[in-house]
C-alpha cells in the first residue's frame, strides 16, 4: 500500500512517517517505480510509535527498543520494553500517590491552625 493509505491507517502525517523511516523507525519500505510500498509490518510498527509517543516515550529510546531481523520487527524484544515501560509508569504513579498524601498532610496542618 501506498503512503496515504498508511497514513490514513495510522492517523500519522505524511512527513511523520517518512520522517520515522528517516530516522530508521521503520525499515525502509520496497518501492514500486518511484513508490514507497508500505506492507501491514510497518503499520503495526507506527501504530506501536504513535502509541508509545502518547505514553511520554522518547524518540531515542524508540530508536533503542525498536529493533529488526531480516527486515521485521523484533516483537520479543518490543514486548521486554513496553513490560519495562509499564514499570517506569506505575513507579511514577506511586511517586505521584506520596506527593498527593505530603500536600493531603500539609493542608491538614493548615486547617488545623
Amino acid at each position: 500500500m501506498f503512503i496515504g493509505e498508511v497514513a490514513r491507517k495510522t492517523n500519522l502525517s505524511v512527513k511523520a512517517i517518512r520522517f520515522y523511516e528517516e530516522k530508521e523507525l521503520i525499515v525502509p519500505p520496497k518501492r514500486q517505480g518511484k513508490y514507497r510500498v508500505y506492507t501491514n509490518e510497518h503499520i503495526e510498527v507506527l501504530r506501536l510509535i504513535a502509541e508509545a509517543k502518547l505514553l511520554g516515550v522518547t524518540l531515542a529510546e524508540l530508536k533503542g527498543f525498536i529493533k529488526y531481523e531480516n527486515g521485521e520487527a523484533n516483537w520479543a524484544e518490543i514486548s521486554e520494553f513496553l513490560v519495562h515501560l509499564k514499570a517506569r509508569l506505575q513507579a511514577q504513579i506511586e511517586q505521584t500517590k506520596q506527593k498527593i498524601a505530603k500536600i493531603d498532610s500539609c493542608v491538614g496542618i493548615i486547617n488545623a491552625k
